[in-house]
């Protein structure tokens, strides 16, 4: 069974709720995805931590780290804005993506970003900046069949 449709079960499985928190976690062929979820519904969801660590991935090196990045960067156009490569560190072995170009209004910046780090872990998160304030995390709303796009799209890239 793959990712994507254990995901499936466990999210048909959950009861719609619109407080709290809920932590999913399913595996398979050594890959291990988990997600934070604070909010379900019949046709939507919300989390506050997307995150897929992959053992064939846990040894990679800069330029293969690179080349996940660049991969997800092409296939995530489905989300609220272009997400592209930012910054390489190379000491962390971490590339870093953000949404390019940022949601922007009165109320602040608001973004994605997503990690692909050496260990194999690729993250995902959706910060606010207000005006003059610090950053922060707020839960990012996508629609269940978004969410398992994110499941399917992560566990490709990642083998």
């Amino acid at each position: 069974m793959t990712l994507k449709s254990q995901l499936q079960t466990t999210l048909a499985d959950l009861a719609p709720f619109a407080q709290g928190s809920q932590s999913i976690a399913v595996s398979e062929a050594g890959q291990r995805l988990s997600a934070d979820v604070v909010a379900l519904d019949a046709l939507a969801l919300s989390f506050d931590h997307f995150a897929l660590t992959s053992i064939p991935l846990a040894a990679a090196s800069l330029d293969q780290l690179k080349k996940v990045a660049d991969a997800l960067s092409k296939r995530l156009t489905y989300l609220l804005e272009p997400i592209s490569p930012i910054e390489v560190d190379a000491d962390q072995c971490v590339v870093q993506l953000r949404s390019n170009p940022p949601q922007r209004d009165d109320n602040g910046t608001r973004y994605y970003e997503l990690l692909v780090r050496r260990g194999g872990e690729l993250s995902l998160r959706r910060f606010q900046k207000e005006p003059g304030g610090v950053r922060g995390t707020i839960p990012a709303h996508v629609t269940r069949e978004v969410f398992l796009r994110l499941a399917d799209d992560f566990s490709t890239v990642a083998r």
